[in-house]
């Protein structure tokens, strides 16, 4: 009986398998001290990465195998889905969108031409001043971007669904566990009317997830949603000027007037970039209860501001408001934003735009009004959960994907439409995706790892197969890895000249899933071991139906991965 076809993702030349003696890298028994990630340290030792400078990190070969593995999975579910492969300039300092958006203008003109997916695997850049983590947040990464287009958002919700089922596929042949959070996006990133991160929980990772343990609620903290306490029912008093000396922090005035923080009005005053005049900067007013913080991600969202910065003193001043003591009520030019939960919160203490002075028994409505009402206040571990009587509980991970509905946002800045059936100019309808491939690497070695080194899943290994070559069974071995290459199979050979102890724990350190040992007494038995690398301890096959047995036991663990329709 034919050896199944074992060549998955792979193009149909023949492999040689790779020696040892040959291989560029080497393992190390020191670890790296400047990451908390156990997988990363792994990869280091185990000759898959080096550290080239702050956030930088050459891929050796090892690395690089299991990276084109990797890239090959994304674009046989992407192209499953109908994606169609581009390459986009690396210098140019558009977003990816806006780059889709400039070739879409210039090629769509119909609404036949559409839906579209098109995506890109190529090197992208991080601006981050103190990278930590490893690869889990490199400096430098390889990026996987797809960007979808329609001509509605009934369209935008099948290409949306469609590609977070291929997400999904991708994570499971990579072995990699995630959860979907609810997230969208500060000024950095894309976000729309919606979006989601594929987040893998690790205590490495540099994303706070807040959920609930009791109903399944999940959200990135940045936008998480928190349960907000019914006000008490209160006939509105009438406003009453208070002399309150050095109490321009909300501790401090609670302390002074012997109020709880929920009791008062606390006023957050920031420049926001792009929402003023010709985008130009205009000032925030911010107002929260003083028993809550202000989300600047969700303010932004809100507000529309692509960046925001605390306000200086001379431009709190042109708008009328005291530092330590500002107050929506008269304040001159600027954005007013409450949190939806200070209209129906009355009788707050909050300042008198003047120094040293606060009101008692500020009312929305009657003493001040907002130009926007919106949910802009922070969660945090112990809040109560928007969805039940719950608490929400505080986790780490990293988001290794993400999806975002763009809507026509910059499809209207961009000048990108398609006629209509009706001949009517409308804007193109997009969606964002991504994956980073080296951050993907990184956490699939942080989830797939033992005391004794790597343990990765097939489609993600550098090599299907790993051949030991004892004293007495090199020419046994060297047959064996060239029956297995023969068969479709990615093969690394040990022929070293190193103690079988050496070779063992390297085999064990490197990862690779299936190992095969010749020596001279299998050979003199006609045998070979067959150890699985989660396996305790190696089964013995006839030397002769070694290369089927190895190429059943990968095809094995391939079935074992596959993610379904």
């Amino acid at each position: 009986m034919a050896a199944p076809d074992v060549r998955t993702h792979r193009d149909a030349r023949t492999h040689r398998p790779v020696s040892m003696r040959a291989l560029f890298s080497r393992t190390r028994r020191e670890s790296p001290g400047d990451t908390a990630a156990a997988g990363h340290r792994l990869l280091v030792r185990a000759g898959f990465v080096r550290q080239l400078g702050a956030g930088l990190f050459g891929c050796l070969p090892l690395a690089q195998r299991s990276l084109r593995r990797i890239e090959a999975i994304l674009r046989e579910e992407i192209d499953r889905i109908g994606g169609q492969e581009i390459a986009l300039p690396v210098v140019d300092p558009a977003s990816h969108e806006e780059m889709i958006a400039a070739l879409v203008r210039d090629e769509v003109r119909s609404y036949r031409q559409l839906p579209q997916l098109l995506y890109r695997i190529q090197t992208g850049f991080r601006d981050d001043p103190r990278p930590r983590g490893g690869l889990l947040r490199g400096r430098e990464f390889t990026m996987h971007d797809s960007c979808s287009l329609d001509r509605d958002e009934a369209g935008l919700d099948r290409q949306y669904r469609a590609h977070c089922g291929a997400y999904r596929r991708i994570f499971r042949r990579c072995g990699l566990p995630v959860v979907e959070v609810g997230a969208s996006a500060d000024a950095g990133l894309p976000g729309g009317a919606g979006a989601h991160e594929f987040t893998y929980l690790t205590p490495a990772g540099d994303d706070a997830i807040l959920s609930c343990p009791a109903c399944g609620y999940r959200a990135n903290r940045q936008v998480a949603r928190r349960r907000k306490p019914q006000p008490p029912a209160e006939r509105p008093a009438e406003p009453e000027r208070v002399h309150t000396p050095g109490a321009a922090t909300i501790r401090e005035l609670c302390e002074l007037l012997a109020i709880p923080p929920e009791r008062t009005a606390k006023a957050v005053l920031l420049m926001g970039a792009g929402i003023g005049e010709r985008g130009s900067e205009r000032l925030i007013f911010a107002l929260v209860r003083g028993d809550m913080d202000v989300n600047e991600i969700k303010l932004a969202q809100a507000t529309g501001a692509t960046a925001l910065r605390p306000a200086a003193g001379h431009e709190l001043l042109a708008a009328g408001a005291a530092p330590g003591y500002a107050s929506p009520a008269g304040a001159r030019g600027a954005l007013i934003v409450v949190d939806d939960l200070i209209p129906v919160t009355p009788n707050l203490v909050g300042g008198a735009n003047e120094p040293d002075y606060h009101v008692r028994n500020l009312n929305y409505g009657r003493d001040f009004r907002a130009d926007l009402i919106a949910d802009i206040v922070s969660a945090e571990a112990g809040s109560g959960c928007p969805d039940c009587d719950g608490e929400l509980a505080l986790t780490r991970g990293v988001e290794v994907g993400r999806a975002s509905r763009l809507g026509t946002r910059i499809s209207k800045a961009a000048g990108c439409t398609f006629l209509d059936a009706d001949g009517a100019a409308r804007p193109v309808v997009m969606g964002s995706y991504g994956i980073d491939g080296g951050r993907l690497l990184a956490c699939v070695a942080q989830e797939h790892h033992d005391a004794a080194g790597l343990t990765w899943p097939i489609d993600t290994a550098p090599f299907d197969v790993h051949v030991v070559a004892l004293r007495g069974g090199q020419e046994g071995a060297a047959r064996l890895a060239a029956g297995l290459s023969g068969q479709g199979l990615d093969v690394l050979l040990d022929d070293r000249d190193e103690r079988p102890g050496v070779k063992f724990n390297d085999a064990d350190l490197i990862g690779v899933p299936v190992r095969m040992t010749v020596s001279a007494r299998t050979a003199a038995d006609d045998q070979a071991e067959l150890k699985l690398r989660r396996d305790a301890k190696p089964g013995r096959v006839a030397l002769s139906a070694a290369a089927g047995a190895a190429a059943a036991a990968c095809a094995a663990l391939r079935a074992e991965a596959a993610p379904g329709p």
